[in-house]
């Protein structure tokens, strides 16, 4: 870089900053010196803040994007009054259940930043346990998708129709890989900065936590001392909830890659945020464009992590399974969420619209998008026949396909594995989406005691586990 254009750029960031800067209130201003403060001190002083290395993760949520802009703003200011500063690498786990409408809100909120040309910003994405960078009009991983899908139908199967174990858990199961693969891809990072509260984490914990134990999976009492020991924790609990799914199906992913910094450090800023109200705050709502997808997957609340499918999924569940209308279920659903869904700010038009005709349209056309079910597939789903030696399939048969009743003895044949019409074995792999041999284990398979995530109960009881102490402690609260 040449010193006329290296002038020029920083030129460009100081007006950058300063647009950032006229968006703060005073509780923002005090908030950014405090954020300064903390990462300096981290860094062990000004002399070395420019080979420090920062990582956050963004999700396309409010917080993560409230914390990338702080982040921003630290940054630049920094650069204003020393040599150099500190590295910033943005990291976002893509899903299933990404949207391309966060894709864009991602892509919009880096362009306000001007991270995109800044050679100080790392601007990253894991799909399918690989590094990439982002890149907003990338396509989904085929790959990724079949996995997902396969993974989102085992996981409700397993545990009796659970809409949020189905939802949630395949999502949440990846972040301990994933936290693994951001700290140390490329020498690593050396803090992680989030501004997630501390109940939430330990909500995030337990959740996790609950999962493993509902799979048999043996939960240690200590703590990890370290950030990197929870987040290998973590990967390992998920790798053992799916070697417990599948079993002699399991297929053993890609390690992480070894390395990067041996003690990752925590800067937490939930208490910088305290009183700010984020959702209406000019920082987000006209610098950084943010517009979120009321049809997108959010990590920050399981309970309604996908709302309009979520709220489809208990419409079929109410129909199929309860004798009631699809509009009740659902109707019930928005009840329960109508506190969250404002707080999202989701409108009044597109709350009404789930609940009718042309909603329940749309919901199947964004499960047969995102996840490759059909309305069919998730009824199956929703009634778990396969399970327990197909304890459910008579009354699945009954209720949804009583042509097929006559066929029921021979249909236990084929999920036991003996000798049946291939006419069969096609019927119950087009009604599942999964294929025969995965069917067939389910057969074997009790169902998860309990549906991990079952309640929203159980994770706030959760919350004085020792799991969950652990977050408190890593967040220094």
């Amino acid at each position: 870089m040449s010193a006329i254009h290296e002038q020029a750029m920083n030129y460009v960031y100081q007006q950058v900053l300063q647009r950032l800067i006229g968006h703060f209130n005073r509780a923002e201003r005090t908030a950014l010196q405090l954020l300064i403060q903390r990462i300096v001190v981290a860094a062990g002083g000004m002399e070395q803040v420019g080979d420090y290395k920062v990582l956050v993760a963004h999700g396309g949520g409010e917080v993560s994007s409230y914390t990338l802009a702080l982040l921003r703003a630290a940054q630049l200011s920094i650069a204003g009054r020393a040599p150099r500063t500190f590295q910033l690498r943005v990291a976002t786990l893509r899903h299933s259940g990404m949207t391309q409408g966060t894709l864009d809100t991602l892509h919009r909120g880096y362009s306000q930043l001007f991270f995109h040309d800044d050679p100080r910003v790392e601007l990253l994405m894991v799909e399918n346990h690989q590094v990439l960078p982002f890149n907003h009009q990338r396509p989904a991983s085929a790959t990724g998708r079949e996995v997902s899908q396969r993974n989102m139908l085992m996981m409700g199967h397993l545990s009796s129709g659970d809409v949020r174990a189905t939802l949630c858990n395949e999502t949440y199961l990846a972040l301990g890989d994933f936290y693994q693969r951001v700290t140390a891809w490329d020498g690593g990072v050396h803090a992680l900065v989030s501004g997630d509260c501390a109940r939430k984490q330990g909500q995030l914990l337990a959740w996790l936590k609950k999962t493993a134990q509902a799979a048999g999976v043996q939960v240690p009492a200590g703590r990890p001392a370290t950030l990197n020991g929870l987040f290998g924790r973590m990967d390992q609990w998920s790798d053992d909830i799916y070697r417990d799914l599948y079993g002699e199906h399991y297929v053993a992913k890609s390690d992480t890659s070894p390395g990067g910094h041996r003690h990752l450090a925590y800067i937490g800023i939930a208490d910088l945020l305290d009183g700010i109200d984020r959702g209406c705050a000019p920082l987000l709502t006209e610098f950084m464009a943010y517009n979120p997808d009321p049809l997108g997957f959010h990590l920050s609340h399981p309970t309604f992590a996908n709302p309009m499918l979520m709220a489809h999924l208990r419409g079929l569940q109410a129909e199929s399974l309860r004798a009631l209308d699809y509009e009740a279920g659902v109707e019930g659903f928005m009840l329960q969420a109508a506190n969250y869904l404002r707080r999202r700010q989701v409108c009044e038009a597109l709350i009404t619209q789930t609940v009718s005709r042309e909603g329940r349209a749309v919901s199947a056309q964004h499960a047969q998008r995102f996840f490759g079910l059909d309305e069919g597939q998730l009824i199956c789903l929703l009634f778990s026949p396969f399970i327990h030696h197909g304890e459910r399939l008579e009354g699945y048969l009954r209720q949804c396909h009583s042509g097929m009743l006559v066929a029921l003895p021979e249909l236990h044949k084929v999920l036991q594995g003996k000798p049946a019409a291939e006419m069969l074995q096609q019927w119950v792999t087009d009604a599942s989406g999964l294929p025969l041999p995965l069917l067939q284990h389910l057969y074997r398979k009790r169902p998860m005691p309990g549906g991990p995530g079952s309640t929203a109960r159980g994770c706030r009881q959760e919350r004085s586990t020792p799991t969950a102490d652990m977050a408190l402690q890593l967040s220094g609260r």
